[in-house]
C-alpha cells in the first residue's frame, strides 16, 4: 500500500492529572490536590498521524513501542484509528510515558520519561515504504531514525516536515534533510542566538530554503516563505487541554501539504484543527475529524 504519510518517531501513554493550580515548591501550594485524572496516548508523531488519519489520509507509523501493557495500549489505539503498524519496533525497552499535569487554564507542564534504549533502528527502516509515501514526519526524539528515514525521504523526493520542539546536538543535521520544517516558539531563537522571531527565521533562512514554520500557541502560526513572512492568528476557543494542539497543527499542516494547498490555507486549516484539540482531554483524545475542522473555518470566515 501506498502510504499519504509515514510518521517516524515517538508515541506514548499520559497520565493526564487536572489541578487547580500548579504546585510549588516550599509553600501552601506544595501539596496540591489532584482533581481528575485519565490515561490516553500521545506522542509527537503519533498524534500527528492520529490526526492525519482524522482528516482522511492513509498513515502508517514508523516507531519504536516496548513490549508491555502500554505498548499494547498505544498499539490497541492507532489499529483502531486505521493507522498501519506492519513496520513498527517492538522494544525490550519500557513504552514511553508522560505525566501531564493541568492548571484550570488548560497550560500544562510535561513530566516525560523515555528509556535511551527504546530505538527504531536506522538499518531496520522501510526505505521502500518511506520512498513511496507522498510525505515523511519526523520529531527530534528518535533522531537517528529520524536522520536516516529523512535521507531516504529526500533522496526519492518525498517532502519531509518535521516537529522540531528543543535543540539537541542532531537539530541541524536533521535540519538540513527536512524540507517544511515546523518548529516550537522557542527553537528558532535557540537556534540562532537571534532576538524575536523574524530574525531568527530570516536567520535560519540563509542556510535553509524551505518554507520555515512556527507554531505560536493561542497567536496561531507564523511562516517565512522566500522573503515574506506570513502570520496566521489563531482560533479563540475554551481551552481544556493544549496537550496535543501542537502535533495536531502539524497533522493539519501535512493535510495541506497532500492537498497541494497554499501556505497560507495550510496554516489556517492547522490552527483551526490545533483550536478544536484543545477543547478535549487528551492529545490523541482531542482530534478533530474533517468536518469539525471545515465548521470552524467556515464560522470564521
Amino acid at each position: 500500500m501506498t502510504f499519504d504519510v509515514a510518521g517516524v518517531g515517538a508515541s506514548c501513554v499520559d497520565q493526564v492529572c487536572r489541578l487547580p493550580v500548579f504546585p510549588e515548591a516550599g509553600g501552601p501550594l506544595a501539596k496540591v490536590r489532584v482533581q481528575e485524572q485519565m490515561r490516553t496516548c500521545g506522542g509527537q508523531v503519533a498524534t500527528a498521524l492520529a490526526t492525519c488519519a482524522s482528516l482522511g489520509l492513509r498513515a502508517t507509523y514508523l516507531g519504536a513501542i516496548g513490549d508491555d501493557e502500554d505498548g499494547r495500549r498505544i498499539r490497541g489505539e492507532l489499529a483502531a484509528r486505521g493507522i498501519s503498524l506492519e513496520h513498527v519496533e517492538t522494544s525490550a525497552a519500557p513504552t514511553a510515558t508522560a505525566t501531564i499535569l493541568l492548571d484550570s487554564t488548560g497550560d500544562r507542564i510535561v513530566l516525560w520519561h523515555r528509556d535511551p534504549a527504546l530505538r527504531y533502528p536506522p538499518d531496520r527502516l522501510p526505505a521502500a515504504v518511506i520512498a513511496a509515501s507522498r510525505v515523511l514526519h519526523v520529531d527530534d526524539v528518535d533522531v537517528p531514525a529520524a536522520i536516516e528515514a529523512a535521507r531516504v525521504a529526500r533522496a526519492h523526493g518525498v517532502p519531509v516536515t518535521c516537529d522540531i520542539d528543543h535543540v539537541t546536538p542532531g537539530t541541524r543535521e536533521l535540519l538540513q534533510l527536512v524540507s517544511h520544517p515546523v518548529f516550537a516558539e522557542s527553537v528558532p531563537t535557540q537556534l540562532t542566538g537571534e532576538a524575536g522571531l523574524e530574525h531568527a527565521l530570516r536567520a535560519i533562512r540563509r542556510v535553509h530554503p524551505g518554507r520555515l514554520v512556527v507554531t505560536v500557541g493561542e497567536k496561531g502560526a507564523i511562516a517565512l516563505e522566500g522573503d515574506s513572512l506570513l502570520a496566521a492568528p489563531g482560533f479563540p476557543v475554551t481551552v481544556v487541554d493544549s496537550t496535543g494542539a501542537g502535533d495536531v497543527f502539524r497533522g493539519g499542516y501535512i493535510y495541506g501539504i497532500v492537498k497541494g494547498w497554499s501556505l497560507e490555507r495550510q496554516l489556517w486549516f492547522a490552527n483551526a484543527a490545533a483550536a478544536l484539540s484543545c477543547t478535549k482531554a487528551g492529545a490523541m483524545a482531542g482530534v478533530p475529524t474533517l468536518d469539525e475542522v471545515d465548521d470552524l473555518l467556515a464560522r470564521r470566515s
